[in-house]
């Protein structure tokens, strides 16, 4: 058997698809609809890590944060607290219902969920330029008394919109923390749920102590950065399109089967990709690919288990 070490980044819509309210027992069916295609690489022998978002998670739990405040004069809690907080809430459902299919399957595995800080520089250009929205829908003159009060950012929640949503930086990460330990976890037979919703944001000050920052790391960009770190041979990034298109939506749509890194950067530059959506899943496949790692993939859960796969992301085409 080639074993393989395969880390799997799970989408927003793994968990909570966009029509729906958001119950727990939507998001654990979800898990489990999309846990189900990932039991082939688990039979097969390899080393899984999986991760995942939180988007829509974090942005619950600020908006408790902000009722808890206006309310019962409960204190907010930062943004860094925020996200540790949806890693483990979602850690949890993962880990409990991946046990849960393992045992169906006959599978004898453990599975660790690890609260996960992502490096970041401090002096990130993105701190000087906020785009990450998050958190609650405000209208403008509530949006501009928040931004008074508590010193946040507001931009219109889309173009055109005369509502608002606070934005905070979206750095790029540098590095994961306890590699080590994750590597000799998985060494250990056992599958791995690390860098949830792209890790909580950290820097290294100038005594070598963790220090917070208010920010929102790209969760697929983390995971290729962790993917890289452990020397993963496959990346698989799941989303809600099982391929990748350039123009999507539009009538010249191309639906692709392999990408290199030569075209990639051509239809990067020229804005093919959604610059929001499939953009920076493209970005953090080709950075896995360029740190030595073997494959990347963009595709839907269902594909894994029919062995299409999606579409595969490489230095060069595969011969």
């Amino acid at each position: 058997m080639n074993k393989k070490r395969i880390v799997i980044a799970l989408g927003g819509n793994a968990l909570l698809r966009g029509n729906q309210d958001g119950t727990i027992d939507e998001q654990e069916q979800n898990t489990y609809d999309t846990l189900k295609n990932i039991i082939p690489f688990i039979k097969a022998g390899h080393d899984v890590i999986l991760s995942h978002g939180n988007g829509p998670q974090v942005g619950n739990i600020l908006m408790r944060n902000d009722a808890g405040e206006i309310m019962y004069k409960i204190p907010q809690m930062p943004l860094d607290i925020c996200v540790a907080d949806s890693q483990g809430g979602i850690g949890y459902m993962i880990e409990r219902i991946l046990r849960n299919i393992l045992t169906d399957e006959g599978i004898n595995k453990d599975v660790i969920t690890l609260v996960t800080q992502t490096v970041v520089d401090k002096n990130d250009p993105a701190f000087n330029n906020l785009t990450k929205r998050v958190g609650k829908i405000y209208p403008k003159e509530e949006a501009d008394k928040l931004a008074h009060e508590k010193a946040w950012q507001f931009k219109p929640n889309t173009i055109g919109d005369d509502r608002y949503r606070r934005v905070v930086a979206s750095p790029e990460p540098i590095d994961v923390f306890n590699l080590k330990t994750i590597e000799s976890i998985l060494d250990s037979g056992s599958i791995v749920i690390a860098s949830g919703g792209g890790g909580i944001p950290v820097y290294i000050d100038e005594k070598k102590h963790v220090r917070p920052l208010d920010a929102v790391i790209d969760k697929d960009k983390a995971s290729a950065v962790m993917a890289a770190k452990v020397k993963a041979d496959e990346f698989y990034i799941l989303t809600d399109v099982p391929y990748v298109y350039i123009d999507y939506n539009k009538p010249e749509q191309k639906k692709l089967d392999f990408l290199n890194k030569l075209d990639a950067d051509k239809y990067m530059k020229e804005g093919k990709f959604g610059e929001g959506n499939m953009a920076p899943k493209v970005q953090a496949c080709l950075n896995f690919v360029q740190n030595g790692g073997k494959k990347s993939v963009i595709t839907e859960a269902t594909k894994l288990t029919d062995m299409s796969y999606g579409t595969k992301i490489t230095l060069e085409y595969e011969n």
